[in-house]
């Protein structure tokens, strides 16, 4: 059955952990679908593992649409997510409706934005009242890593807390279907987490949030420039690749690949044929 923002709602109520990864290309989604996660984020963290950018900043809408159409090919189940980029909503009310919208044509069922100042607010209410899921964000949020001073940890005193909570709340209250809560003190996780009536997304925000995501490439191991610290390795494709790829090389350059397995043949009398002077 197709996981849905009603889907999403619910397991809250029934107090079953929301998962989520990411992913940019149609075999990864199409993994991730069949292994069960109930979310899919086409993140904007493509920018950085997959593009090899320094950070989210420079990632355009017409990238994002481009692996978002991947994406969805891949997946029949889970609820399909896709970041809105930087200055893809924060210029106008009408860029960010046409933008989000243009997600929901290629077959997303949501966008993500970040934040929850005024502005942003009232443009979430557009997106929403023109029939756009909206997924909210907040702590860290990666598009303000320049105004933010870095990757720095958000709601280390109790009145900065209260603010994101009074974010997530706003959040909320303009209509978003659920709220990712990032790089938080563990207890800034559980107050939001308490205090809404829709989910709560975690990265790096602690266990009493009602899901978790990851950036699928610090699952795997397979992006290797970093590692955050709330990041569980679950594999080491990298290290993996390279070994293999490694193996690959000696055999090639010893004779031993490919060999009879690996190779097609002629018909024998077509092949007497070839060989005849």
């Amino acid at each position: 059955m197709r996981t849905t923002i009603h889907t999403i709602k619910e397991c809250k109520k029934q107090k079953r952990k929301i998962v989520a990864l990411t992913a940019y290309d149609y075999s990864t989604a199409k993994s991730l679908d069949n292994a069960g996660v109930d979310v899919i984020l086409v993140g904007d963290s493509l920018a950085q593992v997959a593009l090899g950018h320094e950070n989210t900043l420079s990632l355009t809408m017409d990238e994002m649409l481009h692996h978002a159409k991947a994406v969805v090919k891949g997946v029949k189940n889970a609820l399909v997510v896709v970041d809105m980029p930087f200055l893809s909503y924060q210029v106008s009310k009408k860029d960010a409706v046409l933008n989000a919208g243009r997600c929901l044509q290629i077959g997303a069922q949501a966008v993500k934005v970040e934040g929850a100042s005024k502005d942003i607010l009232k443009t979430i209410e557009k997106m929403i009242s023109t029939g756009i899921p909206v997924l909210g964000h907040v702590g860290f949020t990666p598009q303000s890593v320049n105004a933010l001073g870095g990757n720095r940890v958000q709601g280390k005193t109790a009145l900065a807390a209260k603010d994101l909570l009074s974010q997530a709340k706003d959040l909320q209250n303009v209509g978003c279907f659920a709220v990712v809560i990032e790089l938080v003190p563990s207890e800034v996780g559980a107050l939001i987490t308490e205090n809404l009536d829709v989910p709560t997304i975690g990265i790096g925000a602690g266990s009493d949030c009602d899901g978790q995501i990851l950036v699928t490439d610090d699952l795997l191991g397979k992006f290797m420039d970093f590692k955050p610290s709330f990041v569980k390795r679950y594999a080491e494709l990298g290290k993996n690749t390279e070994d293999a790829v490694k193996d690959f090389i000696y055999d090639v350059q010893n004779g031993k690949y490919p060999q009879v397995n690996e190779s097609f043949f002629m018909a024998e009398p077509e092949a007497e044929k070839l060989n005849k002077r």
